[in-house]
């Protein structure tokens, strides 16, 4: 099998930014690989809808590429395409709200789509599949009605398991806040959960 020389350094982050800022389309779209699926599941925790969540991973790729020149890669670019995409939600949200659309759907349409795009092929026995499909749709639920800034620290630091230093990075809020908000997203999140499964 051939092996290109370019294959390690394309797996660095900044080296790939360099490409792509000299025009190299390969490398830029290399970035996208790597991190559109995780955009995707932020659009959808922003926004609950995976319509929304879908031209929001869009906007937010083709807001990175047009202004890639303008990255000064001080932070890491995944750091810099989060803020484009909480932008772009925020956005989004807004106009949904200025023209009276109709509210986030937390339960329906979630057959598949909470899970983005490609997944390993590997699954559990239909048993564990179904369990954990509930349980992921349940707590997906009970994101979905925290506030706004509780959601989108709960979803980077519980979901995407980043650091509170990078969080508070990515939402231009000091680390005390984040701790905040996390607390009371886990607070409020236990307490619906508790809510639910007392239900069922």
């Amino acid at each position: 099998m051939e092996t290109h020389p370019q294959a390690g350094a394309l797996s660095d982050e900044s080296v790939l930014v360099a490409e792509a800022k000299a025009g190299s389309y390969a490398a830029f779209e290399e970035l996208v690989n790597r991190y559109e699926k995780k955009i995707y599941r932020l659009g959808l925790n922003v926004t609950g809808n995976p319509e929304d969540a879908e031209d929001m991973l869009q906007e937010t790729f083709l807001k990175a590429f047009e202004h890639l020149q303008d990255f000064r890669e001080d932070s890491r670019f995944y750091t810099w395409i989060v803020r484009i995409a909480i932008n772009q939600g925020l956005m989004k949200l807004r106009k949904r709200r200025s023209s009276k659309e109709v509210q986030i759907e937390d339960t329906s349409n979630d057959d598949g789509e909470v899970i983005p795009r490609d997944f390993a092929d590997w699954r559990p026995n239909p048993e564990e599949e179904l369990e954990r499909t509930e349980l992921e749709e349940i707590l997906q639920n009970a994101a979905r009605l925290l506030p706004m800034t509780f959601r989108t620290v709960f979803f980077l630091r519980d979901v995407e398991g980043l650091s509170t230093e990078e969080t508070a990075e990515m939402l231009n809020l000091s680390e005390g806040a984040v701790k905040a908000r996390l607390f009371r997203a886990r607070l409020r999140l236990r307490e619906e959960l508790s809510k639910t499964l007392k239900r069922g």
